[in-house]
């Protein structure tokens, strides 16, 4: 499994990289722009992510319009439904409204409010058929 975490909180990272690592490859990037470019570079590289971790609140551009720009490149590639990268959206925001817009605007696959709790985290990741 080829893993992206996006994440600007230093602790939130090495966090998410310490519960992925054993099960596959993890890139690091702090922000949404790195994001957006990673995630072409993987697909330019013939080598995508299987699943991306996506904070909402970063600096330079935030989780919601990365997830947009994934999702347009995707849609431009002829990548649909199941085929798509999984997004788990990770934020410190549980609110409502928060939630509809990762899901149901920006596509996300999934949502976990920290702080992670690493029994969700991997309920989230098996949910979604990428582990046993």
């Amino acid at each position: 499994m080829r893993v992206l975490i996006v994440e600007d909180d230093f602790t939130a990272r090495r966090m998410l990289k310490e519960i992925m690592s054993p099960l596959g490859d993890c890139d690091i990037v702090v922000h949404g722009l790195e994001a957006v470019q990673a995630f072409r570079l993987a697909w330019e590289d013939n080598n995508p992510y299987d699943l991306i971790f996506m904070d909402i609140m970063m600096p330079h551009m935030d989780g919601q319009e990365a997830l947009a720009q994934i999702r347009e490149m995707e849609k431009q590639m002829g990548v649909k439904g199941t085929d798509e990268v999984k997004v788990i959206m990770v934020t410190a925001l549980g609110d409502p409204k928060t939630v509809v817009k990762a899901f149901y605007k920006g596509g996300a696959t999934s949502y976990l409010v920290k702080p992670i709790d690493k029994r969700k985290l991997l309920e989230e990741v098996r949910n979604l058929g990428l582990i046993p």
